[in-house]
């Protein structure tokens, strides 16, 4: 595994921040999920944070355009739209971004599309998530995603859309319950 870590980052390749493990010990806990052709095995590694020599966002929908699949593209322009309708941003996080920042084979039939969206105004909540809902009816692969507040704290979409009253809420060391009342109350 040595060579291929070694490969990766040589070739200037990101990693991407997980949540910390209790064995990880000091330092930034990062996660590297490998290409189809080397079996999509899932490495999780902690690096010094002086080691690290730059972060960046998530890439944006319009930015893997190129990199997707072509019957997927009408679909990303939509969401780019709906994106700027809402004044948000949807980042792409999974199979697509590592497609879109390495060139490598990570798509499947069966993928789906990972988004990271930040939070709209709260009384444009569930006008967002029935567009966000009647775009993923239509689209050719499976939506998924979370809605994420400035703290990075994020709750699934679907689970919004759905209305549930407790959320399972996706933080930095783990996963808490959370009202949606409470989430929602967070928007301002």
């Amino acid at each position: 595994m040595v060579p291929v870590l070694q490969q990766w980052a040589l070739k200037g390749w990101p990693f991407i921040v997980r949540r910390s493990l209790p064995e990880d010990g000091d330092g930034v806990p990062l996660g590297l999920p490998l290409p189809l052709s080397l079996g999509k095995q899932r490495i999780a590694l902690t690096m010094p944070l002086q080691a690290i020599d730059s972060s960046a966002a998530l890439p944006g929908v319009g930015e893997v355009l190129e990199a997707a699949p072509a019957h997927w593209r009408p679909c990303l322009r939509r969401l780019a739209e709906l994106s700027d309708a809402f004044r948000m941003r949807a980042g792409v996080f999974g199979s697509l971004a590592w497609q879109h920042a390495t060139g490598l084979d990570y798509l499947s039939s069966s993928s789906d599309l990972d988004l990271a969206w930040s939070l709209p105004h709260t009384n444009r909540l569930d006008a967002f998530l029935a567009e966000l809902a009647a775009l993923d009816a239509a689209a050719p692969m499976r939506l998924d995603g979370e809605l994420l507040r400035e703290d990075g704290t994020g709750a699934n979409w679907r689970e919004l859309h759905a209305g549930s009253t407790e959320l399972a809420l996706k933080t930095a060391s783990g996963v808490v319950l959370c009202s949606r009342r409470a989430f929602v109350g967070a928007l301002g």
